[in-house]
């Protein structure tokens, strides 16, 4: 991300060059556990979602859409995890946690660009279980090549005008100083405390990118699985109603981890939460959520457990 002529004529008004990263150093002496606690989830959370990328990739039995949807999630939650987590790891070994202007200004840009594309995708992916349940005798008519690309390629892309206008307001901001961020990352709620300007205009514009990329996304999902869940009932055998729900239940289970904890941040930014419970629901859907995605899609779904045990067996022991 090359960063936009108005940030970089900002940066030079502005008497901050850097901000310093918080984080969790108000607990010095677990400052090492914790990185041991955060690398142990960030390798697993690698492994799982690369299992899940090679998986789906390799195995005959998962060239279907709904696996080449779980392949694009599998991506994302890899590079929402880029954005942040090395950084995180890194200032739990070091002194000075601080980051550059601009390395604050692009971390955010691709935090808001992977979000938003991750709240994007989870629709397409419920709209493809509603078309499956549904409508099972079109459903690769409906969810051929072409629409399974284009509804990714649409999720992907979603996050563009958010973040663009996003970062671009936030740090066309005068910042005159402190510069202590109180989070583990450049998120926008504790980085626009610290603007030496009004900031309620931004704020309207951030609930109504709040209420368009998480919520109406959100609701399109409650919408699908009302849908879902009537032609679940009229089925009329308790072994079917049984299969079709459980192709739908990770993707339920994913859902509900990701927006329960992402809605209580953004929606309530100047709540009564302290400075670490936020860090916490932040590191519910940043960082554990991406690691359990793969674990809660492998443990409910038969098919990618044999497609997993049959990748694991055809790789040569050294």
């Amino acid at each position: 991300m090359i960063l936009t002529e108005e940030l970089i004529t900002e940066k030079n008004q502005t008497s901050i060059t850097e901000f310093v990263l918080i984080g969790f150093s108000n607990h010095p002496k677990l400052q090492i556990p914790l990185f041991i606690i955060f690398l142990f989830i960030y390798t697993i959370t690698l492994t799982g979602n690369i299992l899940i990328i090679l998986v789906t990739t390799m195995d005959p039995a998962l060239q279907n859409p709904m696996y080449f949807f779980l392949r694009n999630l599998s991506s994302l939650e890899i590079c929402f995890n880029l954005v942040i987590v090395p950084k995180m790891l890194t200032n739990f070994l070091i002194e000075k946690k601080n980051i550059s202007y601009a390395g604050c200004a692009t971390q955010m840009y691709f935090f808001f660009f992977f979000g938003a594309a991750e709240c994007c995708l989870l629709a397409a992916m419920a709209y493809d279980r509603y078309v499956a349940i549904c409508n099972p005798l079109r459903y690769l008519d409906i969810m051929n090549r072409r629409a399974c690309f284009q509804l990714a390629a649409a999720s992907w892309f979603s996050g563009f005008p958010v973040s663009i206008v996003q970062t671009t307001w936030i740090f066309s901001l005068p910042f005159c100083g402190p510069n202590t961020v109180n989070h583990f990352f450049c998120d926008s709620p504790p980085v626009l405390e610290l603007a030496c300007a009004d900031t309620h205009m931004f704020e309207i514009e951030a609930l109504s990118a709040t209420v368009l990329f998480i919520m109406f996304p959100f609701l399109l999902i409650l919408l699908t699985y009302v849908r879902i869940i009537v032609a679940i009932l009229r089925i009329p055998s308790a072994e079917g109603r049984h299969k079709a729900f459980s192709t739908c239940s990770s993707h339920l289970v994913v859902v509900t981890l990701f927006y329960g904890t992402a809605t209580s941040t953004y929606f309530r930014p100047k709540s009564n939460y302290s400075p670490d419970t936020k860090k916490i629901l932040s590191l519910s859907y940043t960082i554990i959520t991406p690691m359990l995605n793969p674990i809660i899609y492998s443990l409910r779904n038969k098919e990618v457990k044999g497609a997993l045990k049959r990748t694991l067996n055809y790789i040569p022991v050294l």
